[in-house]
């Protein structure tokens, strides 16, 4: 017997590594399922391939550590784009637009923890 697929939604999160400082994006399909007794459970994929909750333990890519702050998606990229802002000089509006259409085509997804947290710390 097999289980019935319910609803499969999207969510995505950004994750920063507490040991190493390692920062990160990933979205997920989250389908419920309900198998033949009834019972509700989950499975998560990301890029294609079935991935334990990433809700339950967090593993750094990058140093292999367990202690991962995990935060709404957008944190990461929303920090990368105002240090990107605040370290570009000053230039005029058409050299700003190529910047940003350079950016969105490449966008990066890896950051450190320092930078995440910079723009937060009290001046």
């Amino acid at each position: 017997m097999s289980e019935i697929a319910a609803t499969t939604v999207h969510e995505a999160y950004a994750f920063a590594c507490m040991k190493c400082g390692y920062g990160w994006e990933q979205s997920y399909e989250i389908e419920h399922h309900v198998d033949v007794h009834g019972h509700a459970f989950v499975v998560y994929t990301a890029d294609g391939e079935r991935v334990p909750s990433p809700l339950s333990t967090p593993t750094c890519g990058n140093c292999g550590g367990h202690v991962v702050r995990i935060m709404r998606a957008g944190r990461v990229a929303g920090v990368q784009e105002l240090l990107r802002k605040q370290q570009t000089p000053q230039t005029s509006e058409r050299d700003a637009k190529d910047r940003t259409v350079s950016t969105a085509a490449a966008p990066e997804r890896h950051w450190r923890l320092s930078d995440l947290l910079h723009p937060f710390h009290r001046r």
